[in-house]
């Protein structure tokens, strides 16, 4: 198996922004992350530039779980938390979610050697943690500090590593190699995860789940039409998260065909 050598990240990038705990997990968590390049650049290319999706036997099965999951408890719960709480109240759990992603986001910044990014990143969790009272309001975006969503698999895209075969995650949905060690590695990365008490860290985990189930009800329209709706919904949904992953990478996507987002708001909101 030919080996491609993949870049090393600048050691000290990530130390002016973040300082985990006496640094007991440093060298344990280097030797992951260079193991998980390796392991992701070699990974086998497609053949002839489709997709490249050699379990798709044991995908299909777990796609079949993952739907079941989601019309037996996903779904109904999605419902039943829309109906219960206001929007307001959804927006606001949703923007604390999104605000405890940011140190990971700031610290993958570094990790590709996207400094502006980083601060830009930094300055809105700092922003929304205080103006906007623990994240539960947006304020950064309100004066037009958008966000800047990042993760490892990306950071892996920039080290060289490639995609990789096509995955479905049981509870997690589509991914690839590249992405779902890119997922591991950001859980055990983010520095909030060493900041927060027990407590907290509860709370954080009530709020994540409780926009993934806001996010279910605000497209239930049309994930139940790619699900329940697709004459193939394994293999639709496949393609709309490879164009869509290809997409946020900014690369050509595989399929030669356009991406059209659909989860996009068209009224902005």
């Amino acid at each position: 198996m030919r080996r491609r050598q993949t870049p090393r990240p600048q050691a000290t990038a990530g130390a002016p922004i973040v300082e985990l705990r006496r640094m007991t997990a440093a060298r344990p968590l280097l030797f992951s992350l260079l193991a998980a390049v390796a392991l992701a650049g070699c990974a086998p290319a497609p053949k002839g530039g489709g997709i490249n999706d050699p379990y798709e036997a044991q995908n299909r099965a777990v796609h079949r779980f993952n739907v079941g999951l989601d019309k037996d408890l996903l779904k109904p719960s999605s419902n039943v938390y829309g109906k219960v709480l206001p929007a307001p109240l959804r927006q606001g759990v949703s923007n604390v979610s999104s605000n405890l992603s940011e140190p990971s986001y700031v610290l993958n910044d570094l990790l590709q050697g996207n400094l502006a990014a980083g601060v830009q990143n930094l300055f809105r969790f700092v922003l929304n943690t205080t103006a906007g009272v623990g994240g539960l309001f947006d304020t950064a975006t309100a004066i037009g500090l958008a966000p800047r969503p990042n993760d490892f698999g990306r950071t892996l895209h920039v080290w060289g590593a490639r995609q990789g075969a096509y995955l479905e995650v049981p509870f997690l949905g589509p991914s690839t190699e590249r992405d779902l060690t890119g997922t591991i590695v950001d859980f055990a990365i983010n520095p909030l995860r060493f900041a927060l008490n027990g407590n907290e860290r509860n709370a954080a985990l009530l709020a994540e789940a409780g926009a993934k189930l806001g996010t279910r009800y605000r497209f239930s329209s049309t994930i139940d039409s790619i699900l329940y709706g697709s004459a193939d919904s394994y293999a639709q949904e496949r393609l709309l998260y490879l164009q869509s992953r290809d997409h946020t990478l900014g690369i050509k996507s595989k399929t030669n065909q356009e991406f059209l987002d659909p989860y996009e708001d068209s009224y902005g909101n």
